[in-house]
């Protein structure tokens, strides 16, 4: 094979631009809070909403606005997204009173959900079978590099120029991520083109597999119990390791590297085993966290805590996206965009979780002891999956797909 046939489609370098402003623009707020709540004179709880109200709006805009779309050509569903993303920054950065920018999150938001489910399909289409698991970490690599680099700088801008000027800068990052998409992600590629045949009702065929509902769970836990363990982190990593406060913003960029490396690995060995590498992954998150909540008060062993969980954390994200892309493979649009949705959701269970933990006075490493449950939980129902998977051979034939390819 020519090396020109191993490099990567250029497609896919538009596609991480868009989930490098995506990722920016959910971050970025959480180093702006001060700065918004006093140009509006509202409450920081209250500014704080600013957060919660973008989360609840992907997990809407994951399901709802791809089922509004499954008709339309995916390229050009992709350029609209992007177009709703740039019109939400702009807003948010000349918005003149705390509800036009709560609007132009909700805005930005809309689009977040549907633009990784349909991105990941495109993504996946743009390559061999062979290399598809990497394909979607590529396109998440930009979302990773957002907490490494962007959300940083994000912050440094805002707090330096005035926090509108790190909306003007996302909304820029959207007009060039428009642009790339128009010029390098082809109208008609495998996994670009249209929808499929049967629209939204082949699309909703794809949910009456169990297979498919049992990866949006897995993915809820698994993926919830690293988010509720880090929702906190700034608590124990003062509180409990005793680090000051001016070094967390570069302990989570060391969080951030193992995001960056964890997503890239995660999606190459996926391509090679998907059942085994979710199986071992989910395994290690689950004893990372355990043994940080064990060690938290170790600054050295922290750190590499850090590092560890940011890296077997966002190892998942390609496995989990993919698992469920194969069994709703005939028409994976509408399970794609709902698996982003159970991130988001997973998300806020975590955090949820992680709260009650702290509230009950139960510590700083409580959320971590609770991130290791969930985490444990999703791995049995994975387990329970893969048990279930073997024993319906028949139908993974009918599909098309060994039972070891799919599970």
């Amino acid at each position: 094979m020519s090396l020109r046939n191993q490099s990567l489609p250029a497609g896919l370098l538009a596609l991480a631009i868009g989930a490098f402003g995506i990722g920016l623009t959910e971050f970025v707020i959480m180093g702006l809070l001060p700065e918004v709540a006093a140009d509006f004179a509202v409450s920081e709880p209250v500014a704080g909403w600013l957060i919660s109200g973008y989360a609840l709006s992907v997990a809407i805009g994951g399901v709802g606005l791809t089922a509004a779309v499954t008709r339309l050509p995916r390229k050009q569903v992709l350029l609209g997204l992007m177009v709703l993303f740039i019109v939400g920054n702009l807003l948010s950065a000349v918005a003149d009173s705390y509800a036009v920018m709560m609007t132009g999150r909700i805005v930005a938001a809309l689009c977040h959900g549907a633009f990784f489910g349909i991105g990941a399909v495109v993504a996946a289409g743009l390559v061999a079978p062979a290399r598809r698991a990497g394909a979607i970490a590529m396109m998440f690599a930009g979302l990773t590099i957002a907490n490494v680099l962007g959300v940083p700088f994000g912050t440094f801008l805002g707090q330096h120029f005035g926090w509108r000027s790190t909306f003007w800068a996302i909304t820029g990052i959207g007009v060039l991520a428009l642009a790339g998409l128009a010029l390098l992600v082809p109208g008609r590629a495998a996994g670009a083109a249209g929808a499929p045949a049967g629209g939204l009702r082949g699309e909703l065929r794809a949910f009456t597999h169990p297979q498919v509902w049992l990866s949006l769970l897995i993915t809820i836990l698994g993926f919830g119990g690293m988010f509720g363990a880090f929702t906190y982190i700034a608590f124990t990593l003062t509180e409990v390791s005793g680090f000051a406060s001016s070094t967390v913003p570069w302990l989570l960029v060391l969080f951030g590297v193992g995001l960056f490396a964890g997503n890239l690995l995660g999606g190459r060995a996926a391509d090679v085993a998907l059942s085994r590498t979710l199986v071992v992954v989910l395994s290690a998150l689950t004893v990372v966290l355990a043994a940080f909540a064990l060690t938290a008060g170790s600054k050295p062993l922290t750190v590499a805590a850090l590092v560890l969980m940011g890296g077997f954390g966002f190892a998942t994200v390609p496995p989990l996206q993919m698992r469920i892309m194969r069994y709703a493979h005939q028409a994976p649009t509408m399970a794609s965009g709902a698996n982003i949705a159970a991130f988001n959701v997973g998300n806020a269970l975590g955090a949820w979780v992680g709260g009650v933990t702290i509230a009950a006075g139960l510590g700083y490493t409580a959320p971590i002891w609770a991130g290791a449950a969930l985490t444990l939980i999703g791995l049995l129902v994975l387990l329970g999956a893969l048990r279930l998977a073997r024993r319906e051979p028949a139908r993974l034939v009918e599909q098309g797909r060994e039972p070891a390819t799919v599970a």
